[in-house]
């Protein structure tokens, strides 16, 4: 009898995030395009913009806006952390899609709505809520965080993502690329994960994010 050729599972692509943060956004959004032309997925992953700019950093070298800010970023990731804990990281890329969403493309970012909204459309209960204003899941985060940032250094922000084995910051683009055009970044990225001492590639941002 004939066989089929074998099927290959889609290559993981751990993807460091934090929901706050409007460029990994976008990137999120890449990643997932990437997907329908490329067999990849991503693989979610937590970090915090608070415990970066705030602890692992001087918060004083901050101005007072983004300080408190910062302040302020604790609360989604928090309540990613506690949805993963109590119903698996599977949860992770359905939640940020919907806090995302909320947070980005609606612009709501002052709305003390967003977290229930997301939840609730998650199909979570809203109790998770709660996280947002407790430490219970901040060493869950913390060590997240440190998978990335111990390797990919701290002179960096989110995203993170790796590729075969070598963690990158970035891609930070806007708008997030679409159909091949998307796969064709992929690509390119996967080269230069593989240069071995490749460290960065860089232009001065000339463009506001950009959610459409």
């Amino acid at each position: 009898m004939p066989t089929s050729a074998p099927q290959h599972e889609p290559e993981q692509v751990p993807f460091w995030f934090d929901p706050v943060c409007p460029w990994a956004w976008i990137t999120s959004r890449w990643l997932l395009e990437a997907e329908q032309v490329r067999p990849v997925r991503a693989d979610w992953r937590l970090m915090s913009l608070a415990y970066l700019n705030l602890v692992q950093r001087d918060a004083n070298q901050l101005d007072e806006g983004y300080r408190d800010f910062m302040g302020t970023a604790w609360g989604p990731i928090r309540v990613c952390a506690a949805a993963a804990h109590h119903h698996g990281p599977g949860i992770l890329g359905p939640l940020y899609t919907a806090i995302g969403t909320r947070l980005h493309t609606q612009r709501r970012r002052e709305d003390p709505a967003v977290i229930p909204d997301a939840l609730t459309a998650t199909g979570l209960p809203a109790s998770l809520a709660e996280a947002a204003a407790t430490t219970e899941f901040d060493q869950a985060i913390i060590t997240s965080h440190h998978e990335a940032f111990d390797e990919v250094g701290l002179d960096v922000g989110t995203p993170v993502l790796r590729i075969r084995g070598t963690a990158l910051f970035g891609p930070v683009v806007t708008p997030a690329p679409r159909g091949e055009a998307a796969g064709r970044l992929w690509d390119g990225l996967t080269a230069i994960a593989a240069t071995e001492g490749f460290f960065e590639l860089k232009r001065t941002r000339t463009r506001k994010p950009s959610f459409d």
